[in-house]
């Protein structure tokens, strides 16, 4: 044999070897799909109901099949997830189904009906995500046992799915479509559109700031209103459909880069888990017109993590500390503070609560339209929400009986009802809308003009280790009419304590106004107030429906009654520079308070005007401050710091010297932060500069602030 000869054999049997490894790997991401969808637990005794509600013609008995309006919610899809099931139950070993002929008769029968009848609704999710899912789920559990002429009639309307559809915009739908695509080809065997498919979604895993997608914060934005949408379609459907198909191919040549799946991880870990009561449930502050559904309050699951950690080992601790949380193996024990100046979402944990700021600007809207109906009562959800969670399920399906116009931690002018959905979403109408932090503590400033109302307000938040101090001030109204900042309103959990006039006592269920209050208890936090302050303060039964505040149809009418706890301070009608300040101390019990309330908790509040706010913690020696416009504070006789424009800052003390400082600038506009502190510092670091002052014992530090798709982002320096 010529050397020629084995030369072209060699090749032959490589080649050939090549695409024996091809169709090995093509073969194993399929019968992994497979697999995955034969974990669900069947119920036997609901596939038997499921089968005599079949009618002769194949319909189910039950499904409206002629409302196909976006409201209606597009009932018909419950026909798809039958037939589903059904093949589940027949491909299932542990069914009594299994391989039955009659039931496959029965799947097949169901199927004929769907095509022949194509139901296209009104809302493109259906016609492009849910439908092409179920119809192409059952191909792959059963698609090989189907008449050729059904399999050729489901393959259009699986189709619909494709990447040029309306909805396979850059986001969380892309890669879901991307992925329906995917295991259509798995089932049809074209290796080569599956390859571009699959690179497609790798390619999905990326920064997208100022567009549709991951923000640089590691927020999402789902739509270019830039409204919050992170865990929503930035969880379930942009990272764990990117999470699901990395574990699909993950060892084959259709693997995912070690880079994009690590950058998932980091977005996982500093986005959405940062964005989750203790990583653990879900944050209601994140929640758009989906707050009026319904929901089980349980951990969320630990299958991304587990898929993670198939594919790498990068911040794996990390990960496993979060699993590990979800399965309730270890109590939470994360401090931190993150603010995401993409988003305008500020959160802050410690390992016995969480809390968290939601606001707008001129930069973004405030919620999502309320599409498809769901959501009609949320316009003044992102007014600077101040939600606080113990254990997570405080605000938990009260929504039906929520008065929508005291929203935990807003200032809200009290109209006769809202205004209508198509009023809901709103431009912010100010940019010095921020916060500065060091990842550990934080303070948050906003510049609120209500978008819906003639109202006016300045709000500030400073947050610490065991307490934070709520500020407002220049609160100002035009129209004839109540204006209220509401401290909560929150599940009623326990007896309502007060001290008032000297007097502690507890309060019957009721509404009332309560004069010269010095702190309130409730399900373990406490509210102090740092003056004696008249406040409004329900606890009683409340009733609503959760038809109430939705326009979908098929809504439960039942009248709900909840116990709720609402605190609110009456700013009266036509309020002009009006102000408050408490004090908010979670987890605490009412002795703690009776020792502790009189000194405020070694809080001082420097400043509450229209030019600044300013807070410091005697305990931690930490001030925050948020000047709206240039000016100086005083923090002690010895220790004065100016700023000579609008700007939010931090400071670490130690007695009258500096020791860090945090700068951020709300507004986005400049390039530099200019502060003049009292004392001498010869320092100098990559993005500052420090000139000393002998003669007026001061030092002018020159901050160097981020820019670009990091702007608003915090900068600290050490002195």
């Amino acid at each position: 044999m010529t050397t020629t000869r084995i030369l072209i054999l060699l090749l032959c049997f490589s080649a050939y070897f090549t695409q024996a490894k091809e169709a090995d790997d093509f073969e194993i991401i399929k019968s992994r799909v497979v697999n995955e969808l034969l974990k669900t637990d069947i119920d036997d005794t609901r596939v038997e109901k499921i089968t005599q509600a079949m009618n002769e013609d194949g319909s189910f008995g039950g499904i409206n099949y002629e409302d196909l309006s976006r409201t209606a919610g597009f009932p018909q899809r419950y026909h798809t997830y039958n037939l589903v099931y059904l093949a589940k139950a027949y491909q299932g070993e542990s069914s009594d189904y299994y391989q039955d002929q009659a039931l496959k008769e029965t799947i097949t029968q169901g199927l004929k009906y769907w095509v022949d009848n194509d139901f296209f609704g009104d809302n493109w999710h259906n016609n492009q995500i849910s439908t092409p899912t179920n119809l192409v789920n059952l191909m792959l559990l059963i698609g090989d046992e189907f008449p050729q002429d059904l399999v050729d009639k489901a393959q259009p309307i699986i189709g619909r799915a494709h990447m040029n559809a309306s909805g396979a915009r850059p986001s969380g739908d892309r890669i879901v479509i991307a992925g329906i695509l995917a295991k259509n080809l798995l089932f049809i065997g074209d290796k080569e559109r599956f390859d571009e498919i699959i690179r497609l979604i790798e390619g999905e895993v990326k920064f997208s700031t100022g567009s549709r997608g991951m923000q640089h914060d590691y927020s999402f934005h789902h739509r270019v209103d830039r409204v919050n949408n992170t865990t929503s379609y930035g969880y379930g459907k942009y990272a764990n459909a990117f999470g699901e198909w990395s574990y699909y191919v993950a060892n084959t040549k259709y693997a995912f880069s070690r880079e994009r799946i690590n950058h998932l991880v980091d977005y996982y870990l500093d986005g959405i888990y940062k964005q989750m009561v203790y990583g653990i449930y879900t944050d209601v502050s994140v929640k758009n017109r989906s707050i009026a559904n319904q929901y089980d309050f349980k951990p969320a699951s630990t299958l991304e993590i587990e898929r993670l950690l198939l594919s790498t080992d990068y911040r794996k601790e990390e990960l496993e500390e979060i699993m590990k949380l979800r399965k309730g193996e270890v109590e939470p024990s994360q401090s931190f503070s993150k603010f995401f100046w993409q988003t305008e979402h500020f959160v802050f944990q410690r390992p016995n609560f969480y809390t968290t700021v939601r606001m707008y600007s001129t930069r973004n809207q405030n919620m999502e339209v309320p599409y498809n109906g769901p959501g009609k009562t949320t316009h003044h959800r992102a007014d600077g929400t101040n939600y606080l969670m113990l254990t997570g399920d405080e605000y938990h399906d009260i929504w039906p009986v929520y008065d929508w116009q005291k929203v935990s931690g807003t200032t809200i002018m009290q109209k006769p009802k809202l205004y209508g959905p198509e009023d809901i979403r709103k431009e912010g109408l100010r940019d010095f809308v921020g916060a500065v932090t060091d990842g550990l503590y934080g303070a948050v400033a906003f510049d609120f003009k209500s978008p819906h109302d003639m109202l006016e307000a300045k709000k500030s938040w400073f947050f610490f280790d065991e307490e934070y101090i709520c500020l407002g001030t220049d609160i100002s109204s035009d129209p004839n009419l109540p204006v209220s900042t509401t401290i909560n309103q929150v599940l009623l959990r326990s007896d309502v304590t007060v001290l008032q006039a000297d007097t502690t006592q507890q309060l019957p269920q009721g509404d009332r106004l309560l004069e010269d209050v010095k702190w309130v208890h409730q399900d373990k936090i406490g509210y102090i107030f740092p003056e004696q302050t008249s406040v409004h303060l329900s606890n009683q039964v409340e009733k609503g429906r959760w038809s109430d505040i939705t326009d979908q149809k098929n809504v439960s009418e039942e009248v709900v009654s909840k116990e709720v706890f609402t605190l609110w301070i009456d700013h009266g009608n036509e309020p002009e520079n009006e102000s408050y300040a408490y004090i908010v101390v979670p987890d605490v019990a009412v002795p703690e308070l009776e020792q502790s309330g009189d000194n405020n908790r070694q809080i001082k509040i420097i400043a509450n005007t229209s030019k600044v706010q300013a807070v410091k913690s005697n305990k931690l020696d930490i001030c925050q401050a948020a000047f709206y416009q240039g000016g100086e504070i005083e923090i002690t006789d010895d220790l004065k710091v100016s700023l000579e424009s609008q700007g939010m800052v931090m400071l670490q003390l130690q007695g009258n010297r500096i020791t860090q400082i945090t700068v951020a600038d709300p507004s986005r506009k400049l390039r530099k932060a200019l502060l003049t502190v009292s004392g001498i510092y010869n320092a100098e670091g990559r993005n500052f500069v420090a000139h000393p002052n002998s003669d007026q014992n001061t030092t002018l530090l020159i901050v160097d602030l981020p820019q670009g798709v990091y702007a608003g982002k915090s900068v600290t320096i050490e002195l």
